[in-house]
């Protein structure tokens, strides 16, 4: 077996006996505001000053069917005061949007990555390689130094940027922090998500139907994971093995999301067909990943997915049989935050993990997250 000192650098006796990547710790963090979903009609039509009737009942329809029950904003009275103008139809906010975006998801990337670190246990001095992925930023030089400067990182240490891959950004992010970790011995590598829904807020045009969807359905927050191999015994806690990643895209389905920056920021359309794309490639996806395990049936999985929304959760569910209790997690994430686009995948894991502690707990299970183009992230996982 071989052993790392606390610089994280291999002993060069041994030989690396264990590549496998394994998540270290988990971190996440949220803006202060708290927007409760029951509250979340009066306050956001107000705000934009949107009083359709029409309107209001289709917002009021779609809070109820998202199954979210509470999310964190980074939008708050103080920046509407400041920024009147991003309740403003067709005014060119982009500048100001940045302005609020770029520092905020820094701020909560930089909370996330604390908590991970204080978990891990080790010096932030001692990551190697740091992956950031976010939706929800632009800058030169990008959050990453930022971050990185912010915790302390070594001047040395191997960034990663992941910019605009939407839901899908987690997953992506966790394979090739895999990457990273498996191929540099010793190495230990941060991977840190953040996005904030300041980029694509707007008033609501019946035009635009994605508008409401989005105002009921998606939240703010970071999240962060370390990731290594060769755990160091009495040190490091791992609770995952990371096996087989794939990325796999839909042939001519870039159009079912589809999102363009503009100088009014961020906006989404996103095609009914997504549930039905996803449920009609879901099975042959899970058993390619499933094949390296011996394990047959579906239902002898854990289950880690991005939950999208209630749809899709209830299209995979259906599809693949799978047992009401499989997809707890991503539930019981999807209502507590909503959908954190890159960020949720980690808020079910977190959820997932102490779902692993009980007794008789699979073995094998699957990560898995869908975005943009259309395109599938999944990653085979080992409970340790």
């Amino acid at each position: 077996m071989s052993e790392l000192n606390l610089n994280g650098l291999t002993n060069s006796k041994s030989s690396v006996a264990n590549k496998m990547a394994t998540v270290l710790a988990l971190g996440k963090a949220f803006p202060d505001n708290v927007l409760l979903q029951e509250k979340l009609v009066d306050g956001f039509l107000r705000d934009t000053k949107s009083e359709d009737p029409v309107m209001r009942e289709k917002l009021e329809r779609l809070c109820k069917n998202t199954t979210v029950k509470r999310r964190f904003t980074v939008m708050s009275k103080e920046i509407l005061d400041k920024y009147p103008e991003l309740a403003t139809e067709g005014t060119p906010t982009l500048k100001q949007r940045l302005e609020i975006a770029n520092p905020a998801v820094v701020d909560m990337a930089a909370a996330a990555a604390g908590a991970c670190l204080a978990e891990w246990g080790r010096p932030a001095s001692e990551i190697t390689h740091l992956v950031y992925v976010s939706s929800s930023e632009l800058r030169l030089p990008g959050g990453d130094l930022h971050l990185a400067a912010r915790l302390g990182l070594r001047s040395d240490v191997g960034r990663v940027v992941l910019y605009y891959l939407g839901c899908y950004g987690g997953v992506t992010g966790l394979r090739v922090a895999k990457d990273l970790a498996e191929n540099n011995p010793g190495g230990r590598v941060l991977l840190v998500t953040s996005e904030t829904t300041i980029i694509g807020f707007r008033p609501p045009n019946m035009s635009r139907p994605y508008d409401l969807v989005g105002a009921a359905l998606f939240g703010d927050g970071a999240a962060a994971v370390i990731l290594g191999s060769d755990p160091v015994p009495t040190i490091e806690k791992p609770f995952l093995e990371l096996h087989s990643a794939v990325q796999k895209f839909i042939p001519e389905t870039q159009n079912v999301i589809d999102g363009r920056m503009s100088e009014e920021g961020i906006n989404f359309k996103l095609g009914r067909e997504l549930p039905r794309v996803i449920e009609e490639n879901i099975e042959g996806f899970c058993r390619g990943l499933m094949s390296k395990t011996g394990v047959k049936e579906f239902n002898d999985l854990f289950w880690t997915v991005h939950p999208g929304g209630p749809a899709i959760l209830n299209r995979l569910e259906s599809c693949l049989g799978l047992k009401s209790e499989k997809l707890t997690s991503s539930r019981q994430a999807l209502m507590d935050y909503g959908n954190v686009s890159s960020n949720t995948v980690f808020y079910v894991m977190d959820y997932m993990r102490e779902e692993l502690k009980k007794e008789g707990a699979e073995e094998w299970g699957l990560v898995l997250a869908f975005g943009p183009g259309v395109t599938f992230e999944g990653i085979l996982a080992r409970r340790i």
